[in-house]
């Protein structure tokens, strides 16, 4: 049986931010960026608020019909990503009403938790990394209730926009924040690109990206 997908909308904000919100919570990354357990539970989702207002504004967020996986998705120009790309999200995200060139990670830093360098510091080592020179689709976060988990689901979200980048010859890019997940992406045909990124006193993260495959363009 096939993986019922809809496109999300301002309507599945609670339900996506909450499944992202314990999805994520004790990912090495959002570890890195909350050390403190509690703090980390009071400001978490706070961020990911942000970042679903990003997809919103920058991509577009794809949600299994049931809500039980949900994947934010950027639309990402060959100019690359906006002021404050990466993971730390642009100045519309952070609340800020900036412009394109307003400064993306110390808006978020401001918005989210001011006192906490890493909620910046992360955004800028992401932005730096992430390819510039080609446009593409960038899978920011993706995540599957945990009883739903084994099922596909978080596959099936994923496979959905690479055929679409394969028809239409798009690239794609992510960066796994785990050995485990590295490994889910390259079976789905992503390849580590450039170095890792070691985050200071914290974990590595891989910059992955996948090229379009020529024999699923239908003779385009």
């Amino acid at each position: 049986m096939g993986v019922a997908i809809r496109r999300a909308g301002e309507e599945d904000r609670a339900g996506a931010v909450r499944l992202l919100d314990e999805a994520f919570m004790w990912d090495p990354v959002s570890a890195w960026v909350f050390p403190a357990e509690e703090h980390r539970r009071r400001r978490h989702g706070v961020l990911v608020d942000a970042f679903f207002d990003l997809a919103l504004d920058e991509g577009y967020i794809d949600i299994t019909e049931d809500g039980s996986a949900v994947a934010l998705w950027w639309s990402v120009p060959a100019a690359g990503p906006k002021a404050g790309g990466g993971s730390a999200g642009s100045a519309k995200s952070a609340g800020s009403g900036g412009g394109a060139e307003a400064d993306g990670p110390a808006l978020l830093r401001r918005a989210v938790d001011p006192e906490n360098e890493r909620v910046e510091l992360i955004g800028r080592l992401t932005e730096a990394a992430h390819p510039t020179d080609r446009a593409h689709q960038y899978l920011h976060m993706i995540a599957v209730r945990p009883d739903r988990q084994g099922e596909g689901l978080g596959t099936a979200l994923i496979a959905a926009v690479l055929e679409r980048c394969d028809a239409e010859g798009l690239h794609a890019y992510l960066e796994a924040s785990s050995a485990r997940s590295r490994a889910l992406y390259e079976r789905l045909g992503f390849g580590v690109t450039g170095a890792p990124l070691d985050l200071p006193d914290g974990p590595r993260m891989w910059p992955m990206w996948r090229e379009p495959r020529e024999g699923a363009r239908g003779g385009r």
